[in-house]
């Protein structure tokens, strides 16, 4: 088995479900306060209603892949691509999104989930509702990003999906470290770090997404005998242009460690130019947001203070 596979999405749900975790700890911390014990079990319904939600959204996209793979219809292996090309462009969006976004509005996160439980504990009516809205809705767009980046490499098997549990394993376990036994963990140094392995895994999927646009290109020249020579006869992209390395003979993306620098970094033995472009594009449009989010003053706190 290949587990280098796993990586990535060990890396993801790792830092998506911390995230979720520390949404969950402060909504308990702010209960606890508010001695509002008897809307625990709404927390748990909240926590284990947005999983399943995401697992099912995730479970629907898979199928529709695999329906496409075995259908008989003439421009399923196009429509395959492009569906494939899609679920990148969107996890590469929403990823992209939620770490830049997490990274600017860390400093508000703790009052911002306090103002939102205090309101709804001020409707005794429809407390227990908005916190398990509240939860559901953390939860479930954490989860919904994994979802989506695990579909968008599910051509490698099921081996993202042990990532995937074990980092959700991980990110419990942190979870508990901060909110039950008050362990001190420097959450802006995490979130750091765990963003620069972000950004390296979603810039694969950018290669990832222009590799299957072009496969669509090819696919439909194929299936179309009047522009079978529109990507040149020989050719191996329809898309991409030039070839810009051949790696294959020295360092194959499917040997260690080629294998580890694909899964992790989007490291691929033959680059083309529009691939390289789309790549150095995503760096300096994303990474220098990021990079700039990461110099401003008021960084997310240790999780002790949090409490």
């Amino acid at each position: 088995m290949n587990w280098s596979a796993a990586l990535p999405t060990f890396f993801i749900t790792l830092r998506e479900g911390v995230e979720a975790a520390l949404v969950v700890g402060i909504v308990f911390a702010c209960l606890q306060q508010a001695e509002q014990q008897r809307l625990h079990r709404w927390v748990y319904l909240g926590v284990i209603s947005g999983t399943l939600a995401s697992f099912v959204v995730g479970l629907l996209l898979n199928l529709g892949i695999q329906g496409l793979q075995t259908s008989d219809l003439l421009y399923a292996p196009v429509f395959k691509q492009l569906f494939e090309v899609g679920l990148g462009v969107i996890a590469i969006a929403m990823l992209s999104w939620m770490l830049i976004w997490m990274t600017r509005q860390a400093r508000f996160l703790k009052a911002e989930i306090e103002g939102s439980v205090k309101t709804a504990l001020g409707e005794d009516n429809r407390a227990a509702s908005a916190i398990f809205s509240l939860i559901f809705i953390a939860v479930f767009r954490e989860g919904l990003e994994t979802a989506l980046f695990i579909v968008a490499k599910f051509q490698e098997g099921w081996t993202p999906v042990l990532g995937a549990i074990g980092g959700l394993s991980m990110a419990v376990l942190i979870g508990m470290l901060l909110f039950k036994w008050s362990i001190r963990i420097n959450l802006s140094k995490f979130f750091q770090v765990m963003g620069v392995f972000l950004l390296l895994i979603v810039s694969g999927l950018v290669i990832s997404a222009l590799r299957h646009l072009d496969g669509a290109a090819i696919a439909y020249t194929q299936i179309n005998s009047s522009i079978a020579d529109a990507c040149g006869q020989g050719n191996t992209s329809c898309l991409l242009g030039p070839q810009v390395w051949d790696l294959s003979g020295i360092l194959p993306d499917r040997q260690f460690p080629g294998i580890l620098l694909k899964t992790l970094f989007g490291y691929t033995q033959k680059l083309y130019f529009v691939q390289a472009v789309g790549y150095l594009l995503f760096w300096v449009v994303v990474g220098s947001l990021y990079f700039r989010s990461l110099s401003q003053p008021t960084q997310l706190k240790p999780a002790t203070k949090l409490n």
